[in-house]
This record gives structure tokens, sequence and C-alpha cells, in this order.
């Protein structure tokens, strides 16, 4: 267990093995919660979460609507395309 002090501008520096393990870099963004044992300090996601019904149709698409079968080709060839470079 590694142990850290509070400067006198409130700062906590977090152990390098600790920030290499989480992958935090400079910039990253906390929350921080008070719990009955100390403190929890978690990363804030970058973006709120959305409902599908809030983004529908911010997109918009000019050309001739496309069917499931369409869609479906579409999406195997993009992951024949990965695999082949790779990629999942």
């Amino acid at each position: 267990m590694e142990t850290t002090r509070l400067s006198s501008k409130g700062q906590v520096i977090l152990p390098k093995s600790v920030r290499d393990a989480h992958q935090w870099r400079p910039g990253t963004e906390f929350i921080v919660e008070n719990t009955a044992d100390g403190v929890l300090l978690r990363p804030a996601k970058p973006f709120p979460p959305t409902r599908l019904e809030d983004v529908v149709g911010c997109l918009r698409y000019a050309g001739k609507p496309k069917t499931l079968s369409q869609m479906e080709a579409a999406i195997r060839a993009e992951v024949k395309a990965r695999r082949g470079r790779g990629r999942y």
C-alpha cells in the first residue's frame, strides 16, 4: 500500500503505480464522494448517458433509405475488413 499527503492547497498526488494501473492521464476529471470509510474517487464519464429517443433524427441522410438486408451486408463487409486488418 502506498501513501500520499494532502498539500497546503488541498491537492493529493496519486501514486504513479495507481495512475498507470487505471490509465489515468493528466486532465482526467474525477467525481469525489464522501463515504462512511473516507472518500471515493471515480473518473467522471466523458459524456452523460443518453437515450435513443433523444438523438434519433439528429443526423441528416439525403440518400435513398437502405433496406435491412443492405445494412446487414454493410456490417458484414466492415467486420470482414477489420478482421483482415487484425482488429476484432
